[in-house]
């Protein structure tokens, strides 16, 4: 009796997105062979349950021998152990540290400790995601390994986000730049990332009742905008902690701006630029013009607190309360505030009696965009 074997031999690592996406969501073994079984794949390819359990054995393997070079992603490079494509490489790095919007919303601005990880049951409920993940993405206790195969329990996103901030939290240069250079990660995610660093930073609260309406993607266009523009880095590029510290000096100015509120002369002189410049064009003119002192005082008013960090951190709570909900509550369309807000900034310009032109520009132009950015439903 004979029998015929078909073998291939090869060197390049083979990776299976699918079965990279269970273990990345921490699927034990069996679970990952389950859900690939009702995905139908024994129909699809003619294998058998215990080829596929088989090869699902196998991707785990290389999936957990792999982690430890995914952990500082220029190894994964560099090393000659597995021969991987470029393109798989990318993704291989860009799927380990992706993470679900709606989980990070929850943490974002809180202190990088393990205090976070108490919260799981409530994260897992409010964002609909399930507890499994939840645990993989903070880095709970590991499920059991199955037959030595290790589940994932070391990529906690959560890990993620302190092994980042560690390496990135001093260095100069840009910050979004130096967690491309380190992390090997797209543009967008290393915004993202730089965006979450920024924010764990600062201590910006995030979790307050009013400000659940706004999602990880408002507060992460903000902080680009504060770091491009309150930073440190905004001033100059070879300053340690560039894009992670706001600029004290620039904070401890702002008191400056008061004299626009605190002038009764130059309070009813900037209103009269703006109300004579928008009548006609505004829906909610009206409104406005009656609420002008009130809104324009609390612009500043914000300014001139962020000497305290207690103030820093209340930053979105305060433009929610001085402008969003008044505006809100007046039924202001989003068109009527992006006028409004253009020409209450360029009408300081023809204030005479105002001397601090550039400081109100470099305030006001990332306070404008943020606000644009907050105010909606």
């Amino acid at each position: 009796m004979t029998s015929e074997l078909d073998i291939f031999v090869g060197n390049t690592t083979l990776i299976d997105e699918d079965v990279y996406r269970l273990w990345l969501d921490g699927y034990s073994v069996s679970d990952a062979v389950a859900l690939r079984v009702r995905s139908g794949i024994l129909e699809q390819t003619g294998a058998t349950a215990a080829v596929l359990q088989s090869d699902t054995m196998d991707h785990y393997r290389t999936f957990h021998m792999l982690e430890r070079l995914l952990h500082a992603p220029p190894k994964l490079l560099h090393q000659l152990i597995f021969q991987i494509p470029p393109s798989r490489q990318a993704l291989l790095i860009e799927r380990y540290y992706a993470f679900d919007e709606a989980f990070v919303r929850e943490v974002l601005g809180k202190k990088l400790s393990k205090g976070t990880k108490k919260d799981l049951d409530d994260i897992s409920t409010k964002t609909g995601i399930t507890l499994k993940s939840c645990r993989r993405q903070v880095g709970a206790a590991p499920p059991v390994p199955e037959h030595n195969i290790p589940c994932l329990h070391s990529n906690p996103l959560f890990d993620n986000f302190k092994r980042v901030f560690k390496v990135v939290e001093e260095m100069r240069g840009s910050l979004v730049d130096n967690i491309q250079q380190h992390f090997l990660l797209s543009d967008r995610l290393a915004r993202d990332y730089a965006a979450i660093v920024f924010f764990a930073n600062n201590r910006f609260e995030t979790g307050k009742k009013k400000l659940q309406y706004l999602s990880f993607g408002d507060f992460a266009y903000c902080a680009e905008l504060m770091i491009q523009n309150w930073t440190l880095g905004a001033v100059d590029s070879q300053v340690d902690d560039m894009d992670v510290d706001l600029d004290k000096e620039f904070l401890q100015d702002l008191k400056e701006l008061k004299m626009l509120v605190a002038d009764k002369d130059l309070l009813d002189l900037h209103k009269s630029l703006v109300c004579t410049a928008l009548r006609g064009k505004l829906g909610v003119f009206s409104e406005m013009e009656a609420n002008f002192k009130n809104l324009s005082r609390g612009l500043v008013n914000v300014a001139a607190k962020l000497t305290h960090n207690k103030d820093v951190r209340d930053l979105f709570v305060d433009l929610v309360e001085k402008f969003v909900e008044p505006c809100r509550s007046d039924h202001w369309p989003l068109s009527d505030v992006r006028l409004f807000l253009n020409q209450y900034s360029a009408s300081v310009h023809s204030l005479d009696g105002f001397r601090h032109q550039a400081l109100w520009d470099r305030y006001m132009g990332t306070l404008r965009g943020c606000l644009l950015r907050l105010y909606h439903d």
